[in-house]
């Protein structure tokens, strides 16, 4: 009876997260935690958290469609990660690889274009490994509706270091003027292909930090942050969806911040002429959020008076 009571409650909260939530952060990246904590609770061994979290990892990309999401970046297995016992490492690299071609092959992957794509020093990892990432990424090479990104022998501090030490070998080598360097210039050289900021990481497992993931495409875009106490193989459509409202959140937070700051830009200019003062935003137009009129503003003094 209670558990038929908590389901009911569950679906109603979910149905009214689904109808607060108006958008959907386009590329969203999750630090996947817990797996082998699930597995101590459930007294088995970690392997089995790590399948468990798999299936959890299919059900979020089915969120992420139902939303409209269109990226998702999985931190699936970090550098550190080489440190772990041999027998773990070894369940995961099994795990790794006949999740990649169960991906590559699934029905739902090719229905729904998705693109699967590593990221990382995948150089690192075991030939068998590699040869399934090969495999997943040439089957799903032309799709481009939604892009999962999969974080394999990764590591953000690496990666930025990389970028750099190329940069510099180009400028030594005079290929590259220093003056020329830009965030596309660093950018080509994190990946083959370009990913889109990232406007929302998830941690579930209850650490609250975000170790060192994406931090040029994360950090560089202010991602908001949802940390959440599940383990990832109990993370739950609700986690997601609140999540997301935070992500929401934060935005609608953000859009009411730059107004202020265009009012009191406004203000400043007191006794201009209105178009005078079009013309002094315009020219000050990263002070206004996209989609913001001079009569929003306008509106939004008077309220403020």
């Amino acid at each position: 009876m209670l558990t038929r009571v908590r389901r009911q409650l569950e679906t109603a909260y979910e149905r009214h997260l689904r109808r607060t939530i108006s958008g959907a952060p386009t590329h969203v990246a999750v630090i996947q935690d817990g797996n082998r904590r699930y597995a101590t609770k459930q007294g088995g061994e970690a392997s089995d958290g790590h399948r468990e979290g798999a299936e959890t990892t299919e059900r979020v990309l089915d969120w992420c469609e139902d939303i409209g999401v269109e990226e998702l970046t999985l931190y699936a297995f970090s550098t550190e990660n080489f440190e772990r016992p041999e027998h773990e490492r070894e369940a995961l690299f099994d795990l790794l690889e006949n999740k990649l071609y169960e991906f590559a092959d699934a029905e739902r992957v090719h229905d729904s274009g998705v693109c699967i794509r590593a990221i990382g020093d995948v150089a690192e990892l075991p030939a068998r490994v590699r040869k399934a990432v090969d495999y997943a990424e040439g089957q799903t090479r032309d799709y481009d509706n939604f892009v999962l990104n999969i974080a394999l022998a990764y590591g953000g501090r690496n990666e930025l270091l990389g970028a750099a030490r190329d940069v510099a070998h180009e400028v030594e080598s005079g290929d590259l003027s220093p003056t020329d360097i830009s965030v596309e210039t660093i950018e080509s050289r994190l990946y083959d292909r370009p990913l889109r900021d990232v406007d929302l990481i998830i941690r579930t497992g209850g650490d609250e930090r975000t170790s060192n993931f994406l931090p040029w495409h994360a950090n560089g875009n202010e991602a908001a942050v949802f940390f959440c106490t599940p383990y990832w193989p109990e993370f739950s459509k609700i986690d997601f969806l609140r999540a997301v409202r935070t992500y929401e959140s934060r935005e609608q937070s953000f859009h009411q911040a730059k107004v202020q700051r265009a009012v009191a830009l406004v203000r400043a200019i007191g006794g201009v002429e209105l178009d005078e003062a079009r013309s002094i935003i315009r020219k000050f137009k990263e002070y206004v959020p996209d989609g913001v009129s001079m009569d929003e503003l306008e509106s939004e003094e008077r309220t403020t008076d």
